[in-house]
């Protein structure tokens, strides 16, 4: 794909010989991504540039979750190119690759007001904590419950976890997800509860995403990570959830920022029995 804005810009599809660049972009916004991260999104969706004399300028990604879902991110224009239009074209060319989906997005302020001309409608808040826990209680397991390592026989029971509890179809996520990621999941009566995965991210680790029945099995899995890595700076990025953003805060692992949850499109309605508790990233949701 490929569309000129005039003579000396264009839009065109993102290439692994792009990431230095879009890197070096999210790098003066100060945002923690590693370049081996960049290239983790785009091997697990897809994206878009905005080049002018063969400099980028504007980036954006997005990631289709069969047929119905898609979220997306990773949107920067350069502070020099700001203002002029290059973040709304971004967004028209992503939109009409996602097609028809439901499109969900995490907004910091600064765009807020672009989306919601674009109709997307705020519906909760991410929370990021991020910090080092020194020394983690260990968890009080309920009868008949046990943490044990993630196996490959247990992709799709994570899967269909965590479909039901975010209303999207990530199975292509989750393969590249287990190329990068250790795992561990949450059994009781040897039947698969929940899980939490944890990996390489920007300053340090991510703990995500943990899907489970409730809040005490969410702390159990992520205490895991935490307790088995002390010391190291992990993050968790985590939905509006008073009594485990406490927990967190108590940890060592400090709220430092927020971003509003948006979407373009109806959600499918969430599952009583699981929920996610932290999420991959925020831009993978």
């Amino acid at each position: 794909m490929e569309r000129r804005t005039d003579l000396l810009v264009k839009l065109r599809d993102m290439t692994a010989d792009d990431l230095p660049q879009a890197h070096a972009l999210s790098r003066k916004l100060q945002w923690p991504h590693r370049i081996e991260d960049w290239d983790f999104m785009l091997r697990a969706g897809t994206g878009i540039v905005v080049e002018e004399n063969g400099a980028i300028v504007g980036t954006i990604m997005g990631w289709p979750y069969g047929p119905e879902v898609a979220t997306l991110g990773m949107v920067i224009v350069a502070g020099e190119k700001q203002g002029a239009g290059i973040g709304r074209q971004l967004m028209d060319a992503m939109m009409a690759r996602l097609g028809d989906r439901t499109i969900v997005l995490n907004a910091t302020t600064e765009g807020l007001p672009l989306y919601t001309r674009l109709g997307f409608t705020a519906f909760g808040e991410i929370r990021q904590h991020q910090g080092a826990a020194f020394s983690v209680p260990i968890p009080s397991l309920r009868p008949n419950e046990r943490v044990r390592p993630l196996s490959s026989s247990d992709h799709d029971a994570i899967v269909t976890l965590d479909r039901r509890a975010c209303g999207m179809d990530r199975a292509s996520l989750f393969a590249e997800l287990r190329k990068a990621a250790h795992g561990v999941v949450l059994d009781r009566d040897s039947r698969a509860i929940g899980f939490a995965l944890f990996r390489r991210f920007g300053r340090g680790y991510v703990i995500g995403p943990v899907v489970a029945p409730d809040a005490e099995g969410a702390k159990t899995l992520i205490s895991h990570w935490l307790g088995s890595n002390a010391g190291m700076f992990s993050r968790v990025d985590i939905p509006g959830d008073d009594d485990l953003a406490t927990w967190l805060d108590d940890l060592g692992l400090p709220c430092v920022g927020r971003v509003t949850r948006m979407a373009r499109g109806p959600l499918a309605p969430p599952d009583v029995d699981v929920h996610t508790f932290a999420l991959a990233s925020q831009a993978l949701g």
